[in-house]
């Protein structure tokens, strides 16, 4: 199986190509340069392999939640890209990816019988997160949301995952592994996580894993029918109402 990923979600550009359970990725920070480093990221990875877009099983891409922007441009680079193969595209969250990409780095994490709580920071004091098996990173226990800090913790509560707390540790802990920006915010970095990484990201080779295992359940899509998740729609019509002018 080899599948191409891409991924523009935050402050960064990566692309991995997962052939036969190994992957490769080229990963660079940029802010604001997604558009002119896609493309060429994408002929380097496919060049360095020795395959052509064509022999490719599938694309994947990171559908959000995430960067308004980011988001658009990595998805309509793999529609393309997808059209010009005739290939099918595996959606992945990215919420998911996030909690691989943190256990990857934290291999100690899997002995912890925590779930992972991945969380970006969605502005307007709210948080996209999500709560995944630290076993199973693409195994989601709670679906992906957007929330304040304050939501968070009360849904973590009304799904018992935080009430056992004080149980787990004498330390007053949380029974959680934390990753992402999202913790940036006092309110939820006031729960106390087990273990955090803050500035864990988003990456094209956890994005590419977890599409090889979607892929083996039968979770393509076709190239037209692929559409992000924004969880919270009205992002766009803000930033409208900030643009337009007044009469």
């Amino acid at each position: 199986m080899k599948i191409l990923a891409v991924d523009t979600t935050s402050g960064a550009c990566s692309v991995a190509l997962y052939d036969q359970g190994q992957v490769k990725e080229t990963f660079v920070r940029a802010e604001r340069d997604h558009t002119r480093r896609l493309l060429p990221m994408v002929e380097q990875v496919l060049g360095e392999s020795g395959y052509r877009l064509s022999q490719l099983d599938s694309l994947a891409v990171s559908q959000g939640p995430g960067s308004f922007t980011g988001l658009r441009i990595a998805i309509s680079c793999v529609q393309g890209l997808a059209f010009s193969a005739d290939l099918p595209v595996v959606p992945v969250s990215s919420l998911a990816a996030l909690a691989l990409g943190a256990v990857r780095d934290n291999p100690e994490w899997a002995t912890l019988q925590m779930p992972v709580l991945a969380a970006l920071d969605a502005r307007m004091q709210e948080v996209y997160w999500g709560l995944y098996d630290v076993s199973n990173p693409g195994q989601a226990l709670l679906p992906d949301q957007v929330s304040s800090p304050e939501q968070v913790i009360a849904s973590l509560a009304s799904a018992s995952y935080l009430e056992a707390a004080e149980e787990v540790t004498e330390s007053g802990e949380a029974p959680l592994l934390a990753a992402g920006p999202g913790w940036s915010y006092p309110e939820l970095a006031a729960l106390n996580p087990r273990a955090l990484l803050l500035d864990a990201g988003i990456h094209a080779q956890d994005i590419a894993v977890l599409a090889a295992d979607l892929w083996r359940q039968g979770k393509q899509v076709s190239a037209d029918t692929l559409q992000p998740t924004y969880l919270r729609n009205e992002v766009t019509w803000k930033k409208r109402e900030r643009i337009r002018p007044s009469k």
